[in-house]
């Protein structure tokens, strides 16, 4: 594929809801680009983006796709993205490499919950929008509808650009009324009404970015074609119009008008503020310029795995140029990279590039320290870029490998997973030994657990997670344990008087020898200490690790012959478990601070929901037309709540949740979690 300068290329970014028909729309950009021969079809599991194997079974898009090819001496890098919510981390990945984002919208459907998710995160970059209203051909499409939605839900910025001929089985074309003679092809008075208002409202958002031409767009009520495509590009720039266009992406009608479009109006790596970068060692703002004789600089925003070529890194190239079997540093790993051959993909068709310069996206295999989010760059340039803020994940399970084999394989796997996913996030937990993958819902979890199968060979058992419950103490206590034994040859003997007390909470453990007249000789209270450490590991009310206490060792007795190191040790031990059980002993739970953002309209179902999970609502805090609900919450009552969340408002809302304290579990619960951990603990005797 020939270079291109940075005012060539359009890097684009494909959003919409799920079913909208992005990768069918990619398809046709494609063969009315010429990149394929003919156009291929996700229902018939065809398509040049979908090309893993779990994609074509579930007939949609699960991972972020790049889709280079040329088009009218121009360089298109097309990124088709997924709908589904619990792929949200390919969609901020995308948003670092884009330069503009183009949504598409559902004619039948109008605006869903990923219409509006699209929409917000593209206006919090800040970069130009256009709307492409697809499938009119399908029956129950309503343009004017989905019209009056976009400016209702977008603001009146949204102006149509082309309008269709025909509805539903009849549709046939789509007409430019940016030349508003145009207008006059339409048929039917109806149509060419309402396509004037369009042009009125085109004109109206096109004369806000220049004062002059507001001014005359105020004096004479109008445009001409001329004015209004000489200054349309400024108006997308700041902002000011938000385009509209149409058509059917599986009937090829309104695509080729798309295609211009992008290459005409939408914004090049110049004409958009690049990232801010910063002195990697001293901090310092550097300003980044997208020019190829700049120092390189770059960002890794997506990874995939390749069953031939291994893992492949996609990369944006802010600046600079970086050409084939050389190198670069990089910055978040302090890491020099040598690299291969540099190639640029169309779903999984590799074309070889010799250099690629500023302002492109690119692809390299194999590099071994390189994962998403790393900063790339010359080494003395040293140029680190802000960090790709990925979700936290929503939904945790248990995983267990299924064989010894699979326990052997496990961890190369998950290592591949997570980094092709950043929000896919295994770690094992030290207290409850379990694994505990993570993600961002029930879809995003059995797409790595298949995946895992599928490609690394690996089965596993998946369940809910253990909590780390502790245990504690609220009263004071004492208890005197001997130990005695003698069975022959050289005995053991040990005598330790002990008081526990809790501490504040948070506190962890604290050993104190208060020991007078040397009952218990100074190496033998340091074997008392080795003995309670031992026994905070498993408490005496339900074999949790004890937190929060203090142990005074306060009075013993010893023998010459028979006292030894784990004589003292056991006695220890002993004395502290049975003193434990004395002091009104309690289970700890973990309670997390939850973050619920939601639409108005579905504060009062969720207040409601979290106080049903023992939930405290801390505060709410308004914003545009949503709340964010601050709760503590246990973390017993958090694993399956996205389901939850999802279910109430039907996708809209989302949570975080991070590690706040612990608390007394109440005692109405505490039992039955006595009870079950210690038929666990009988089980794992037996077995």
């Amino acid at each position: 594929m020939p270079n291109h300068s940075a005012k060539d290329i359009r890097n684009i970014l494909i959003l919409g809801h799920s079913g909208c028909g992005k990768t069918s729309l990619a398809e046709a950009l494609l063969f009315n680009a010429g990149a394929i021969p003919k156009m291929g079809s996700v229902d018939d599991r065809t398509s040049v983006s979908d090309y893993n194997e779990d994609e074509r079974e579930r007939m949609c898009s699960i991972s972020t796709s790049l889709l280079s090819f040329g088009w009218a001496g121009k360089r298109l890098n097309l990124l088709d993205t997924p709908g589904y919510i619990d792929f949200i981390g390919e969609t901020i990945g995308g948003l670092r490499a884009a330069d503009s984002v183009l949504i598409v919208v559902n004619s039948t459907a109008g605006i869903e919950i990923g219409t509006e998710r699209a929409w917000k995160l593209s206006s919090e970059k800040g970069i130009p929008v256009v709307i492409f209203i697809n499938k009119l051909d399908k029956e129950h499409a309503d343009f004017e509808k989905c019209i009056k939605a976009i400016k209702k839900k977008f603001g009146t910025k949204a102006a149509v650009v082309n309008y269709p001929v025909g509805r539903e089985s009849s549709f046939s074309a789509v007409v430019d009324i940016m030349s508003p003679e145009n207008i006059a092809s339409l048929s039917g008075d109806d149509a060419k009404a309402a396509a004037r208002v369009s042009y009125e409202s085109l004109c109206e958002s096109v004369a806000e970015s220049n004062d002059a031409l507001l001014e005359k767009y105020l004096e004479k009520g109008e445009l001409t074609g001329e004015e209004l495509k000489s200054n349309f590009k400024k108006g997308l720039l700041e902002g000011k119009v938000v385009p509209i266009l149409s058509g059917s992406s599986t009937k090829n009608k309104g695509v080729k008008e798309l295609l211009d479009f992008l290459i005409n109006q939408m914004p090049s790596p110049l004409d958009v503020p690049p990232p801010q970068g910063a002195n990697a060692e001293s901090g310092e703002a550097i300003n980044i310029e997208p020019k190829p004789e700049a120092p390189f600089s770059g960002l890794v925003f997506k990874t995939l795995s390749d069953p031939y070529l291994g893992q492949i890194s996609m990369l944006r190239i802010f600046s600079g140029r970086l050409a084939s079997n050389t190198g670069f540093y990089n910055v978040s790993k302090r890491a020099k990279e040598k690299i291969g051959q540099l190639f640029s993909l169309i779903g999984k068709s590799q074309s070889p590039v010799e250099a690629a310069f500023a302002g492109d996206i690119v692809c390299v295999a194999k590099l071994k320290e390189t994962v998403t989010g790393d900063s790339l760059s010359d080494e003395k340039a040293n140029i680190k870029f802000a960090d790709i803020n990925f979700p936290d994940p929503a939904l945790s399970f248990a995983i267990k490998p299924k064989t010894r084999q699979d326990e052997d394989k496990i961890s190369n796997a998950l290592h591949k997973l997570t980094a092709e996913d950043p929000t896919f996030k295994p770690v094992r937990d030290e207290q409850t030994k379990e694994l505990v993958a993570s993600g961002m819902g029930d879809m995003h979890i059995n797409i790595m657990i298949n995946r895992m199968k599928q490609r690394y060979g690996v089965q596993v058992d998946i369940g809910t997670p253990k909590v780390a419950y502790k245990e504690t103490i609220t009263a004071n206590a004492e208890s005197q344990y001997r130990h005695k034994k003698q069975t022959g040859g050289a005995g053991q003997f040990a005598e330790v008087w002990m008081r526990v007390e809790p501490l504040p909470r948070g506190s962890g453990f604290e050993f104190v020898d208060d020991v007078v007249g040397g009952a218990i000789p100074k190496p033998f209270v340091v074997s008392c200490e080795k003995g309670v450490k031992a026994a905070l590991a498993s408490g005496a009310l339900a074999g949790y690790p004890v937190v929060d206490v203090r142990a005074v060792v306060y009075d013993g007795k010893t023998h010459p012959v028979d006292s030894k190191d784990i004589a003292f040790q056991t006695a220890a031990r002993h004395a502290f478990k049975e003193s434990f059980l004395k002091a009104k002993p309690v289970l700890l739970e973990p309670i997390m601070n939850v973050d619920v953002i939601v639409p108005d309209e579905f504060m009062g179902d969720i207040t409601g929901s979290l106080n049903s999970r023992r939930g405290r609502i801390m505060g709410m805090e308004p914003g545009d037309g949503v709340q964010m609900i601050r709760a503590q919450v246990p973390l017993e009552e958090m694993y399956k709540y996205v389901n939850e969340l999802k279910s109430i408002t039907g996708g809209r809302g989302t949570y975080s949740m991070t590690f706040s304290h612990h608390e007394v579990v109440p005692s109405n619960l505490a039992q039955a979690i006595a009870e079950k951990a210690k038929a666990a603990h009988q089980e794992e005797k037996e077995e």
